[in-house]
């Protein structure tokens, strides 16, 4: 279905604001400041501002060289590659390359007109203003993404809860299959879900720091444990008490994934098992020795694991003093 994104939208109402105000000044080459408009469009706000400051230092500069190269030089092709082979390295070397496409319109008008005067200057400064002040107020409305971000983490909490349930299936009984979809999902969902956070964060001015951010990065570390112990699960081919214990207190984490930290009681939970593992008899054969191996190992990245997310809650307190 043919649908119009805000992005598109902005352009379309951005370029006509801007032309019919060049238009009703009556400026020369009025159309140029909705060429400007469509080009300053941006993604974000942070973006925005720092695009538009570049776009209107680089035209200013563009606009000064055309007028001292062009009187000094003459009107002619050449002039015109001795301009831009000046201008184009000076806009890196100010860090105003951005606005080297922006200000080629605007050398042009120059070189066009054949000459210069202060009615031309003023001229093009009022189309630089209009195009990319209308732009920079067109991107200063970005729609909310926090739904977005809402429904990301809810599918990546859910296939939290799918994996560690499987893992908790699997220790209690070695013989049940999955097919592990989940794995591949939820690697993608993180990297789609930190990139609009990161893009949320762009689209406030003031703020440096989002919690959501923060959230999808530990998802994202939690993950990679996850990724760590799912070969020593997978190996397993027997179970063991240890591996029943574990298997259950899988369950209660998985059931327990979500927003709301309980990391502090399942750490005790860890710890209280630990020790009771170390009351236990020593294995009594080669296999059940490596199996208890593989399952301490489990248990330590587990460890892991919860302190990624309280680490998390002892930032969030931190940021609120």
């Amino acid at each position: 279905m043919f649908t119009i994104g805000y992005r598109t939208l902005k352009t379309a109402v951005g370029a006509g604001i801007a032309i019919a105000i060049a238009q009703w000044l009556e400026l020369d080459f009025f159309a140029s400041a909705a060429i400007l408009t469509i080009l300053c469009i941006s993604v974000t706000r942070r973006s925005s501002v720092s695009l538009s400051w570049q776009r209107f230092v680089g035209c200013l500069l563009g606009l000064v060289l055309a007028f001292i190269l062009f009187e000094w030089v003459g009107y002619h092709p050449i002039s015109l590659m001795i301009l831009l082979l000046v201008f184009i390295p000076l806009s890196v070397k100010l860090k105003v390359k951005e606005g080297i496409v922006t200000s080629c319109v605007i050398i042009l008008h120059i070189y066009t007109l054949g000459t210069v005067s202060v009615a031309i200057f003023l001229n093009e400064l009022y189309i630089i203003i209009i195009g990319i002040g209308v732009a920079l107020l067109m991107n200063l409305y970005m729609p909310s993404v926090d739904r977005d971000l809402h429904k990301y983490q809810k599918r990546i909490e859910d296939n939290f809860k799918i994996i560690l349930n499987e893992f908790s299936n699997y220790l209690g009984n070695s013989g049940n299959l999955w097919d592990g979809k989940e794995l591949t999902e939820t690697y993608e969902l993180i990297q789609d879900a930190k990139d609009i956070a990161i893009r949320n964060i762009e689209n406030h001015l003031l703020r440096y720091e989002d919690q959501y951010y923060h959230y999808f990065k530990m998802r994202e570390k939690q993950f990679e444990i996850i990724e760590r112990i799912m070969p020593f699960i997978s190996s397993l081919d027997d179970t063991v008490i240890q591996g029943i214990k574990i298997s259950k207190f899988l369950e209660g984490l998985s059931q327990a994934v979500g927003p709301v930290n309980t990391a502090s009681y399942f750490l005790d939970e860890l710890a209280k098992m630990r020790q009771e593992f170390e009351r236990m008899e020593l294995p009594q054969t080669r296999q059940e020795f490596e199996i208890r191996s593989s399952l301490y190992y489990v248990m330590h990245e587990l460890e892991k694991y919860l302190l990624i997310k309280e680490s998390l809650r002892k930032q969030t307190l931190n940021t609120e003093k």
